[in-house]
């Protein structure tokens, strides 16, 4: 009886000794390493907290701000210099941007704010889009293609739909993905003429040999129609409230 169970206790001792600890240690491995990515992405999005609005001038961004800060409709107003103000949705609030349209100022006043934004607004002028849809679609393609911008969430927001000569989201959508693959070809363009030597060179959007298509970016990019003039912003404030 004792040999019978000194020769089982050698047989499990070679089988443990068989065992291929690799897979064990690989799987480890790549166990600490997704706890680690998590817990990097989780510090890098707390630290965003506001919420851009941004467009060209005269797209209705101010207006907009004015609804959302102070529930009013304003006569007149252009941005030369940012506006900021707390936002409050229940128990939640946020501090939102309304960044100045104008070609001079919006680049440095985006560049002041973009490291902390966790959503970006883009309004389009829904009556003037096909009008200005090299400009619109020349911006829209400068904050997509920002390293900076790419955790944040984007809602294009068709603003002025209570004129009768605005264009619907899905036409406006239309335009820009047709427009943005011309801006990206002229971009790639000068960036190859440029060379590498930039190392924080922008993103190309999209995919290479494709024409482009939002569908195509990694990030959440969605689009909806408002009228801040009729008080129409429930497409806006659902979308904050579902981020906030």
């Amino acid at each position: 009886m004792d040999k019978l169970n000194e020769n089982a206790r050698e047989r499990k001792q070679i089988k443990l000794g068989e065992i291929d600890t690799g897979p064990i240690l690989v799987a480890l491995l790549l166990g600490f390493i997704a706890v680690a990515i998590f817990v990097i992405l989780r510090r890098r999005s707390a630290g965003r907290k506001d919420f851009l609005l941004t467009g060209l001038s005269e797209s209705g961004k101010s207006a907009i701000f004015m609804q959302l800060i102070h529930g009013k409709f304003p006569a007149t107003f252009t941005s030369i210099k940012e506006n900021v103000g707390d936002y409050q949705a229940g128990s939640a609030s946020a501090r939102l941007v309304d960044i100045p349209g104008h070609y001079r100022v919006r680049d440095k006043c985006l560049e002041l704010y973009k490291h902390r934004a966790k959503g970006i607004v883009f309004v389009v002028d829904s009556v003037t889009a096909h009008k200005d849809i090299r400009d619109v679609a020349d911006f829209l393609y400068t904050i997509l293609s920002d390293s900076a911008t790419q955790p944040c969430s984007v809602l294009v927001l068709c603003n002025k739909q209570d004129q009768t000569t605005a264009k619907s989201a899905q036409v406006i959508k239309s335009l820009l993905e047709s427009e943005l693959n011309t801006v990206r070809d002229t971009r790639s363009r000068k960036l190859q003429s440029v060379g590498d030597e930039d190392g924080s060179k922008p993103i190309t959007l999209g995919k290479p040999g494709r024409d482009f298509e939002f569908s195509h970016i990694a990030q959440n990019i969605q689009f909806a129609e408002a009228s801040a003039k009729d008080t129409e912003l429930n497409t806006l404030t659902d979308w904050l409230s579902r981020l906030l």
